[in-house]
Parts: C-alpha cells; sequence; structure tokens
C-alpha cells in the first residue's frame, strides 16, 4: 500500500482503489484527499463559536442559578469544565487531521472494524437526543416569533399532549428547515456556521442590556448571592454539576475527528478550537448568567429559558429580529453537532446501504420519537440525568480511544486496513473484547449507581441502582473516561493481539519504501 505524507502531520492513500469493493466503504467513509482539507483556523473557531452560542449553553449557567447558585459559581463550573473537556476533545482531533478518516472509521482502531459500531451507534443516539433538543428550541422560537404576530390566537390555540398544536407546528416547520440543510451536504453546514456564529451572542446582549436596565443596573444582578452559599449544600451537587458542563460537549470530544478531517493542518484544527471553544462559552455564559440573576429582581423568579425572555420584550421588531437569530443560529449548531456525526454512525453500520444524507434524515426521524420535549421538562433532568448519562457513555468511549491511538499505537493507522476485513483490525470476527470489556466496566462504575436527587422526579431509586456505586454516579464522566482509558490499556498490555498488528500499522504508516 502506498501512502503520501506531507511536512503539515497529513496521512494519504495514494489511491483507494484496492478497498472500493470493500463491504465497509463508501464515499462518505472514505479518507479525505489533501485536495479536500480546506478548513483554516476561522472554519474551526466559527464552528466553536457557533455551537457554543446555541440556546442549550445558554440553559447550562442559567439553569445552575436556577437552582441557587451565583452567576459567578455557575460560570466558574461552567469554564472549568470546558477547560477539562479540551483534554480528550484535541486528543482525538489528532486522527482526523492526520489521516481525513470520520469517527467511525477511527473507532474501527479501537473496537474493531465491526466492533466499532458499537461505539458509533452510542454517539449516534445521543446526538440523536441532542437534536431533538436543539430542534424543539427551534420550533419554540418559530412558535414565539409568530405569535408576535399573529396574537393569541396562536399562542393560546387548543393542545394537543400539553403543547399548544401551533407549537407541534412550529417544531415540524424547523424539523424541515434542517433537514433540507442535511440534504445539501457538508460544504453548505461549513458556509452556514462561518454565517451564523455571531448571531445567538448578539440576542444575548439584547437581552443582557433590556433585563439589566429594567433591574436599575447590574449591580445587584452582579452582587446576588448564592442560595446555596460555599457550604455543604453547593459542594453537595458541584460534582453532578461539573460532569454536566462536561459532557454537554462529551459528544463531540468523541467524533470531532467527523470535522478534523477536513482540516488545513494539525495546527489549524487546534488554534480554531482552542480560540472558539472555551473563551467563547465563558463570555455567552456569563452573559446568560447575568441576566437570568437579573430576572430574579425585576420578576421576583429566575427565567431561565431565554426564548421566553425574548417574548416578554415590549417591542416587536425586536423580537422579530432576535428570533430570528435564534432560529438560523439554532439550525447552525444542530446541523452541525448533531446530524454530522450520526449521519457518519449510522453509515458506518451499513455503508452500501446508508449514505450521509441517508443518515442525517435517520438521526432527525429518531430525534422525534426520542421525544426531547420531555428531556427539557426541567433544569435538574437536563443537566443531572440527561447529560450524566450520556456523558459517562461517550466518557467511556473517548478514554478507550485516546488509549489505543496513543497510547498502543501512538498515532500510527493502517489506513488500508481500517476499511477491510481480515487486517490490523479483524481482532476476534470482527470486534475487539479489550475495548468492548473496558467500556462495559466503565459504565458499570460511572453509571451503576445512578440515583435521583432529593426533591427531583427521576428514573432511579434514591439509593441508586447500586447503593455501593452511588458516590461514583456524581463523578461519571470522570470515573467513565479514566477507567475505560485505564482498563482498554492494561487489557492489551495483558492480553495483547497478535504482536504482528501493531507492527503492521507502524510500516504501514510509514509506507514500506521508508523502512
Amino acid at each position: 500500500m502506498a501512502i503520501n505524507e506531507d511536512n503539515l502531520g497529513r496521512v494519504e492513500l495514494e489511491s483507494t482503489k484496492t478497498i472500493e469493493t470493500s463491504k465497509l466503504f463508501n464515499d462518505d467513509l472514505a479518507p479525505v484527499p489533501f485536495k479536500g482539507r480546506t478548513w483554516h483556523t476561522y472554519n474551526y473557531a466559527a464552528l466553536w463559536m457557533s455551537i457554543a452560542h446555541g440556546i442549550p449553553t445558554y440553559y447550562l449557567a442559567s439553569g445552575l442559578i436556577g437552582m441557587g447558585m451565583s452567576w459567578v459559581q455557575a460560570v466558574g463550573i461552567i469554564g472549568l469544565g470546558n477547560l477539562i473537556v479540551m483534554i480528550p476533545l484535541l486528543l482525538n482531533s489528532h486522527a482526523g487531521a492526520k489521516y481525513g478518516i470520520p469517527f467511525p472509521i477511527f473507532a474501527r482502531s479501537a473496537f474493531g472494524v465491526l466492533g466499532s459500531n458499537i461505539p458509533a451507534i452510542t454517539r449516534a443516539l445521543s446526538a440523536c437526543g441532542w437534536f431533538g433538543i436543539q430542534t424543539w428550541v427551534g420550533g419554540q422560537a418559530i412558535h414565539t416569533l409568530s405569535g408576535a404576530f399573529l396574537g393569541g390566537w396562536w399562542t393560546e390555540a387548543g393542545t394537543v399532549g400539553g403543547h399548544p398544536w401551533t407549537l407541534w407546528l412550529s417544531f415540524a416547520i424547523f424539523w424541515a428547515i434542517q433537514m433540507a440543510l442535511v440534504l445539501r451536504g457538508i460544504e453548505s453546514i461549513r458556509k452556514l456556521e462561518n454565517i451564523a456564529a455571531p448571531l445567538i451572542l448578539v440576542v444575548a446582549g439584547i437581552l443582557l442590556w433590556w433585563v439589566v436596565s429594567l433591574a436599575g443596573g447590574l449591580g445587584e444582578a452582579a452582587m446576588a448571592p448564592s442560595q446555596l452559599g460555599w457550604g455543604p449544600e453547593f459542594w453537595k451537587i458541584f460534582p453532578g454539576a461539573l460532569m454536566g458542563m462536561i459532557a454537554f460537549y462529551a459528544t463531540m470530544s468523541v467524533n470531532i475527528s467527523d470535522f478534523t478531517r477536513f482540516a488545513k493542518s494539525q495546527k489549524a484544527q487546534v488554534v480554531g478550537q482552542a480560540v472558539g471553544l472555551t473563551p467563547t462559552v465563558v463570555i455567552f455564559t456569563t452573559m446568560g448568567a447575568l441576566t437570568t440573576s437579573a430576572t430574579v429582581e425585576v420578576w421576583g423568579r429566575s427565567i431561565w429559558d431565554p426564548i421566553e425572555l425574548v417574548g416578554m420584550i415590549p417591542n416587536p421588531l425586536v423580537v422579530l429580529f432576535s428570533l430570528i437569530c435564534v432560529i438560523v443560529a439554532t439550525v447552525a449548531v444542530n446541523v452541525a453537532a448533531n446530524t454530522v456525526g450520526p449521519a457518519y454512525d449510522f453509515s458506518n453500520a451499513f455503508p452500501r446501504l446508508i449514505s450521509f444524507k441517508t443518515g442525517g434524515i435517520i438521526t432527525g426521524v429518531i430525534a422525534i420519537l426520542m421525544q426531547p420535549w420531555n428531556l427539557m421538562a426541567n433544569s435538574s433532568l437536563y443537566i443531572f440525568v440527561w447529560l450524566g448519562i450520556t456523558g459517562a457513555f461517550l466518557g467511556s468511549v473517548a478514554g478507550i480511544l485516546i488509549a489505543e491511538y496513543w497510547l498502543i499505537r501512538r498515532t500510527k493507522l493502517d489506513m488500508e486496513d481500517l476499511y477491510r476485513r481480515g487486517g490490523a483490525y479483524e481482532y476476534r470476527r470482527g470486534y475487539n473484547w479489550r475495548a468492548i470489556t473496558a467500556m462495559g466496566v466503565a459504565l458499570l462504575l460511572s453509571v451503576g449507581g445512578a440515583y435521583s436527587a432529593a426533591g427531583t422526579d427521576g428514573p432511579f431509586p434514591a439509593e441508586g441502582l447500586i447503593p455501593m456505586l452511588k458516590p461514583l454516579f456524581d463523578l461519571n464522566w470522570a470515573v467513565a473516561f479514566l477507567s475505560g482509558l485505564l482498563v482498554h490499556w492494561l487489557l492489551t498490555r495483558i492480553f495483547p493481539p497478535r504482536s504482528s498488528v501493531v507492527e503492521r500499522a507502524e510500516a504501514a504508516a510509514v509506507g514500506p519504501e521508508q523502512l
């Protein structure tokens, strides 16, 4: 197999002819050639600015404040969570930028050419849930926008399933808009990200200015004390809140190679992501936190939903502008973060039957079936149950991938064998039992003690599913990530695959002509 390697740290196959007939190959999963790797630093910064400026990010800070935290506590937890999640994010970015491969193909190196469907489908289902949540938010924006001009008959229409039928219609319209964009392909998504990146930030600024003006200034909001203080009550919910903040971007830390496969260089994706993620999230959530704190001064209660707040603005033109920004930016966030990944994941399961576009449609359908309106029922359910559980699943996968790529294979992959049976990643009938076992152990430790917080309706018993593991659930993402990484590394060291596997991968990555 002939391989090209350039001075930007990128590798590509000279030809894909030898793997094009494989049942594990299709054009959407193929490695991106050098000429197709066109994303620069700004593209990655814009990607993260757009994702970070999403309404669910606003919910993070406002939701924590709704639980009694001060804005300083809320923003501090969010900033710390983002700094932590940058570690697996950048480590798992490297393979995409070096080899031009998407996440499900990258996962084949650790889980096997067939076993990769386990983490891929896990990640895809998580993204489907997120896609549904964002689509519900976008539907609310359309509903509020329409109500500002159509009047009470629209907003007070008869209910179906606990919500006005006009809200369900708005949800369906927003869903259809996104599906149309998915059908236009990945390049249209990149262009939309470049335009949409600052829009939600503008809306957040409008809300902050308006609510603070009503409150008579920023002083009271900025100085509002924590209802929890800095004592036991705060530290009791701190671990779960921090894990929720990490879990918020856990999906992208796993499948980030879906985007870095288009990187012009390693530097472009590293700098772009470092600049675009944490600083943007901290600034944006600070605005959301201060706004939510100020709502307590104005209305006597914390209003953590920005869509509700926008609808309360008395100027219809401001409402129109703000909600159009929300709609455009939410489309950009949702399509980029929650359809690109699962589209590739579903395609990986059936490469000859499901294309990227078909995978995107499947994502949209499953998102509806996951009933996002229930996931958004309250902030505790959103942060501690949804984010906690999905974070644990994805944390285990992130740890296993890092162990395989950095500690075991030392960034050297056999690209051709990633697309065929019987090669370096065949393991046992296409499955690597070491990675699957590590994932199982990680999930048992991190989720086995799942419990419902006091005073919160939830699916778990208050004493925990497995009481002795209850303390670990508060650290679910960290437990899953570290145990997945360590167990996979130890099992591979104790029960190594055929010795020729790693040697062949190293030889293929270098190229036989260079040995």
